[in-house]
C-alpha cells in the first residue's frame, strides 16, 4: 500500500556496552520512520493533533535478527499495508548498509478523540490523504 525509507545513522549514546545499538531505541527508530512516512503523505503529527485527534501507540512488536553497531547508517522501511480503521498500523524492517535484516516489528497507534479521550474510527482527512497519495502513484 505505502511505503517509506528513512536512514538514519546509530549514534554512540545509543549503543551498549558490547557496542550494539540498544534493543529500547528501536521504538524510536519506528517513531522516526513513521513521523517521516505521515508527513510524506500528507498527515504530519501536528496537524492531526490539531485537528483534535491523539494517536497514542497501542501496541509495539519488535523481532531482533541481528545487531546494528554504532556508526551503522540504517535504513527504517516503514510501510502501512491496510487502511486505517479505528487504529493506524505501522509494520518495519531495518537493514544496515549492507542491506543485512536486522529487525522487524509492528506498532499499532489507536485514534483517541483529544476532548473525549475516547477511541474513534480514523478520521475522514486521515483516510483522504492516504486515499489521495496511493492515487497520485498510479
Amino acid at each position: 500500500m505505502i511505503s517509506h525509507d528513512t536512514h538514519l545513522r546509530v549514534r554512540y549514546g545509543e549503543t551498549d556496552q558490547m557496542g550494539y545499538a540498544y534493543y529500547g531505541k528501536y521504538a524510536e527508530y519506528f517513531e522516526v520512520g513513521r513521523v517521516e512516512l505521515v508527513r510524506k503523505i500528507g498527515i504530519p503529527y501536528k496537524e492531526v493533533e490539531a485537528k483534535g485527534v491523539m494517536m497514542p501507540v497501542s501496541e509495539l512488536q519488535v523481532n531482533y535478527k541481528r545487531p546494528a553497531y554504532y556508526d551503522d547508517l540504517l535504513t527504517i522501511r516503514t510501510s502501512v499495508n491496510e487502511r486505517p480503521r479505528s487504529y493506524f498500523l505501522f509494520e518495519y524492517e531495518v537493514f544496515n548498509e549492507k542491506e543485512e535484516l536486522l529487525a522487524t516489528g509492528h506498532v499499532k497507534l489507536a485514534f483517541v478523540n483529544m476532548e473525549k479521550m475516547r477511541p474513534v474510527r480514523a478520521p475522514q482527512f486521515v483516510l483522504e490523504a492516504i486515499d489521495a497519495y496511493i492515487g497520485s502513484k498510479d
